[in-house]
Order: structure tokens, then C-alpha cells, then sequence
């Protein structure tokens, strides 16, 4: 017997035939590990393509996902800026037609005419308040005749301030506008019309070129596609689309000139035009209003302006309108009306289109996808409701809607104005939250893709190839739901 002590106490005895069994066996070389050695090897290899394989597709969902979201979200963002460009340019013009009429008055002085008969008639009454007997209006008589030539002097420095400004703005603002039988001329609705022939290709040339530098590296993938398409209509965007969501009442044939879109936007542009009219007045004339009345010279102006812009207003009856909404939101609505609205009318789908990762060992490990890998994302544009702020409000009044679709109204109690005010969360006042093209708060946001035309959007054709590679196969997805969609992608 051979006997071996261990560090930790324990004997071992082994038989001599096992110990030099044992020794031999060591420095056996018959192969029998080395066959072992191969298959582990082979089993190792198979291990490392199938994990390769899984982080490749990984990596790739990862890729065409934020790629998805990327298009969808830069597509959005273009078709926002664009209707907040429409809604500028819509201020513009009713501010063009408030400064002409401003500068014409200032080149006509009309209102000058009436301000020496208006200041002599004080001067007259001067002596009657002197010799009345009444301390108080003695003293006024000499205080009137000292200030008559000071407002005749104020009103003949104003006049031709204004006459001087007037011979060099007048001129563009009625350049800008045009003349009133060509509509050719009119510069800020032209404009407007290429602005919205452009911004749906423009959107869709962002959503291409975002998936693009998604696609890169494409290890073997060929170039990554990315189209953004219209919910409602499953309509690549492009073309006409924004044409059909803002209406142009400028002479369009589609539009007749008793339409309400076309007196409606006739009813905002005078309103707006008087609006900017009345805040230019109230800046120029504020020293007329305060500290040099006798003269009325700033009732006279804003009387004359006021005509002024009546009669521009009537030389372009039908022509230089803002563009309207073709179907505005009404408020007061039901959650119900508030979704369909937006699903038929602001809601985008931006799918991305990459070919098949090509794998290790495809012999060995098959993809179960037939088709080219498809990513796909939903965005809304929208007119976002007034942000919550730290402020004041009565413990008594309805409580404060904090969520829900932006313009819905939570029902609440009958407001009171008794009680003491107190610190709390409150929507923020004073922001425009019209659905219209006067708001230039348009936004984008990204949502669940849960639109009902997502699945016949995926299976649509794009509209576009991209160099260098095959046509996109699309999946087979006959024959499923929202539901079955849902399991398979839950973005």
C-alpha cells in the first residue's frame, strides 16, 4: 500500500496497481482527450456564433428602433415649425396692413388739419376762465395760453416724425403687399404657398436622412430607409399633404369667395389688422394721451388710421387672407372627439426599413424572419395646453385640471370668489392654446404606435428605393391585429 498524508490530516491509501495506474494515465498520449478537446472546442465555436448572432440582432432592433423614434420625431418636429411658419406669417400680414395704414395717415396728416381750429378755440376760452372770479379757473386762463403753442409744437414735431418715417417704410409695406388685381405681387401669400409645397418633402427628406446616419456602420446591411407617412390617409408625406390640412382662401378655385374658410379668414385678418393698428397707436401716442390732450390730436389719429385701414382692407377683398385650419378643433369636446381628430388629421407613422443582419454560420443558425427588419414609430403634432406654474388661486374655485388631452375642460364645480387666496399648482395665463393658424405653438411629441392603420402602413409599399440595394421585402403580416402586433413590438 502507498499512503499519502494531505495538509489537512486526511490519509489516503491507494493500492499500488491504482497509484501507477494513475501516473501512467498522465502521461497517456493515445488521444482520447484530444478527440474530447475537438468537440468541446466545436461545441464552444457554436456557442460563440450563436451568441454573436443574438448580440447582432440585438444591436440591430436597438439601432432601427431609435432610428424609428429619431425619424418620426425629426419628421414631426419640420411639419410643427412649418405650421408655426404659416401662423407667423399669418401675424405679418395683418401687421403689414396695420403699418401701411399707420404710414399713410402719417403721409396724408389729415388729423393736422383739425388741430389749429381745435387749439384756437382753447385760446379763446383762455381770457373766459382769467376774468370768471373763481380763483381756480383764473389761474387756468394763463396755464392754457402757455401750453397751446407747446401742443401746437408737439403735434408739428410728430407729424413730421411721422412723415419722414412714412417716405421710407411705405414704400415696402405696400411693395410687400402688392397690387390689389395680381396676386402674383403678393409677397408674404406666395410665401406661404412654398412654404407649404415645401415643408412635407422637407419632412420626409429629415425622416430619410435620420435613418440614414442610423444606418451607419451597416455591417453588411445595405443603407437604412426611413419614410414618414400620414396616418389617416396611410399616405406617404410629401407633396400636397400640408396643402390639404391648410387651406389657402387666396383666389383658390376649391374655395369659393362666400365659403366660411374664406369669410372667416377675411374676419381674422381685420380683426388682427385693428388689433395691431390699436397696440401701434397706444405706443406713439402715449405722450397725446396723458400730457398734451387739448389738442385731441390722438383721437384725431387714431380716428384717421383707423379709417385708413378700412379703406386698404376693402381694396383686398378676396386676396391677401391668412391660411386657414381645413378642419379646426372645437372645443367643449369629448375625450372620444378630441382622439379621432388628431388620429385622422395630426397623427404620423415613420417606419424604417434595414436588410436582413447577415449571420454566422447561416447554415447552421436560420433567421425566422422572411423579410427585411422594420422599425416603426408614431408622432403627434399639437398645440400643447398651458403649462402648470406655482401661483395663486381661491380654495373655493374648481379644482385644477391636471392632465388629459390638451383644450379638454374636466368638469368642475360652479366657481366662487370668496375665500382667501392660496399658493398652488395653476395653468399658466396668457398662453394661446387655439388650434389655429394665429398660435405659433405647434409641437410634436412621440406616442404609442397604436394608431388602427399600423399594420397596413407596414405593409405598404415606401414610396422610395435607396441606392444600392435591393427592393424592401415586406413581412407577411395577413392575418393579424393590433393585438398580435402588440406581441411582437410593444413600442
Amino acid at each position: 500500500m502507498h499512503t499519502t498524508i494531505f495538509p489537512n490530516g486526511v490519509v489516503c491509501r491507494l493500492a499500488r496497481g491504482a497509484w501507477r495506474l494513475a501516473r501512467r494515465t498522465h502521461r497517456n498520449q493515445s488521444g482520447t482527450i484530444s478527440i474530447l478537446s475537438v468537440f468541446a472546442v466545436l461545441l464552444l465555436t457554436m456557442l460563440l456564433g450563436m451568441v454573436m448572432n443574438v448580440g447582432r440582432q440585438v444591436d440591430g432592433k436597438i439601432r432601427l428602433q431609435n432610428a424609428a423614434d429619431a425619424a418620426a420625431y425629426s419628421g414631426g418636429l419640420v411639419l410643427a415649425r412649418g405650421m408655426n411658419s404659416l401662423a407667423f406669417t399669418n401675424h405679418l400680414l395683418c401687421e403689414v396692413f396695420a403699418m401701411t395704414a399707420f404710414m399713410r395717415e402719417a403721409r396724408d396728416r389729415h388729423a393736422d388739419k383739425y388741430v389749429p381750429d381745435i387749439l384756437e378755440a382753447w385760446e379763446k376760452e383762455a381770457p373766459v376762465f382769467s376774468g370768471s372770479g373763481f380763483e381756480k379757473f383764473e389761474n387756468l386762463g394763463p396755464a392754457i395760453s402757455q401750453k397751446v403753442p407747446l401742443e401746437q409744437e408737439l403735434v408739428r414735431s410728430y407729424s413730421e416724425w411721422a412723415a419722414a418715417v412714412s417716405d421710407a417704410v411705405l414704400p415696402l409695406m405696400e411693395k410687400i403687399l402688392g397690387e390689389p388685381d395680381d396676386p402674383t405681387t403678393h409677397l408674404i401669400p406666395e410665401y406661404q404657398r412654398a412654404v407649404v409645397e415645401a415643408i412635407p418633402d422637407m419632412a420626409q427628406h429629415a425622416a430619410m436622412t435620420v435613418a440614414a446616419l442610423n444606418g451607419q456602420p451597416d455591417y453588411g446591411r445595405g443603407p437604412m430607409l426611413g419614410v414618414l407617412w400620414h396616418a389617416g390617409t396611410r399616405q406617404a408625406v410629401g407633396g400636397d399633404y400640408l396643402a390639404s390640412l391648410a387651406v389657402n382662401p387666396n383666389g383658390d378655385a376649391a374655395i369659393p369667395a362666400g365659403s366660411s374658410h374664406f369669410s372667416k379668414a377675411r374676419e381674422q385678418r381685420d380683426h388682427l389688422a385693428n388689433t395691431y393698428l390699436t397696440g401701434w397707436n397706444y405706443q406713439v401716442l402715449a405722450f397725446f394721451d396723458y400730457g398734451a390732450k387739448m389738442s385731441q390730436f390722438a383721437s384725431l389719429w387714431r380716428g384717421f388710421t383707423c379709417g385708413q385701414l378700412r379703406k386698404l382692407l376693402d381694396e383686398y377683398p378676396d386676396s391677401n387672407l391668412p391660411f386657414m385650419i381645413e378642419t379646426e378643433l372645437q372645443r367643449g369636446g369629448t375625450l372620444d372627439y378630441y382622439e379621432t381628430y388628431m388620429a385622422e388629421n395630426l397623427t404620423f407613422l415613420a417606419v424604417v426599413y434595414w436588410g436582413k443582419a447577415p449571420g454566422l454560420s447561416p447554415g447552421l443558425f436560420r433567421s425566422p424572419i422572411a423579410g427585411d427588419a422594420l422599425g416603426f414609430a408614431q408622432v403627434r403634432v399639437f398645440v400643447p395646453t398651458s403649462r402648470l406654474v406655482w401661483g395663486t388661486y381661491l380654495p373655493a374655485s374648481p379644482s385644477i385640471p391636471m392632465g388629459g388631452p390638451p383644450g379638454y375642460q374636466w368638469p368642475t364645480d360652479t366657481p366662487s370668489s370668496t375665500g382667501t387666496p392660496s399658493w398652488g399648482p395653476t395653468r399658466q395665463s396668457g398662453v394661446s392654446t387655439s388650434w389655429d393658424l394665429l398660435n405659433q405653438h405647434w409641437t410634436c411629441q412621440l406616442v404609442p404606435a397604436v394608431h388602427a392603420n399600423v399594420l397596413e402602413i407596414l405593409q405598404t409599399p415606401p414610396p422610395v428605393s435607396m441606392p444600392g440595394r435591393d427592393p424592401i421585402t415586406l413581412p407577411n403580416l395577413a392575418g393579424m391585429n393590433s393585438r398580435d402586433l402588440e406581441q411582437i413590438s410593444y413600442h
